[in-house]
């Protein structure tokens, strides 16, 4: 794959430059490895797409997996604990929060790094509250979001997040890299 287009957030991009310029090489290095061809191998079944192959996007999950974990970027999970004080008398949750978790896919010498083929929603938790959460858990600086352009997306197996360009310049197997600093 290559990185067709950047956007940074709050000078994230200056920062992780001039700071984090080792991570930031590494990040480019898994994104310039990850073979997107390999993982075109899923026949649709989507009514508009019918018997097309398409991109699987859990198996381009798994080859960002593989490839961050061989350079030792490890994920980060921490428990949730949501608070019972605010609920008004009388009112039991139905559920239990036992066991919730919030994770970044990877972190490194504090910098963030979430792949997301996932729902659009999730692409805006990411950015919006996620690399948040874990700056102000003390355990990233800065976070990098691999998203794929509008192009790539029409060629996977269901709607995704998209960096989308009107200039065409973009094709399949790309992806941008949006940096924030936290």
């Amino acid at each position: 794959m290559i990185i067709a287009g950047l956007y940074s957030f709050n000078r994230g991009q200056e920062i992780i430059e001039s700071q984090y310029g080792a991570a930031l090489d590494e990040v480019k290095q898994v994104i310039s490895t990850v073979d997107s061809a390999k993982y075109k191998h899923k026949i649709s079944k989507e009514k508009t797409k019918l018997g097309q192959d398409l991109y699987s996007p859990p198996s381009l999950n798994r080859a960002f997996k593989q490839e961050f974990d061989q350079l030792h970027w490890r994920n980060h999970r921490v428990a949730c604990e949501y608070p019972t004080e605010y609920y008004i008398a009388g009112f039991t949750p139905t559920t239990s929060s036992q066991g919730a978790f919030r994770d970044m896919d990877f972190v490194k010498n504090r910098v963030g790094v979430e792949v997301q083929f996932g729902k659009y929603a999730f692409m805006v938790y990411n950015v919006c509250a996620k690399m948040t959460i874990f700056h102000n858990l003390d355990v990233i600086d800065v976070g990098i979001e691999i998203v794929p352009v509008k192009d790539f997306v029409i060629e996977m197996s269901s709607e995704y997040p998209i960096l989308s360009s009107s200039s065409g310049i973009y094709r399949s197997g790309v992806s941008p890299i949006l940096i924030f600093q936290c």
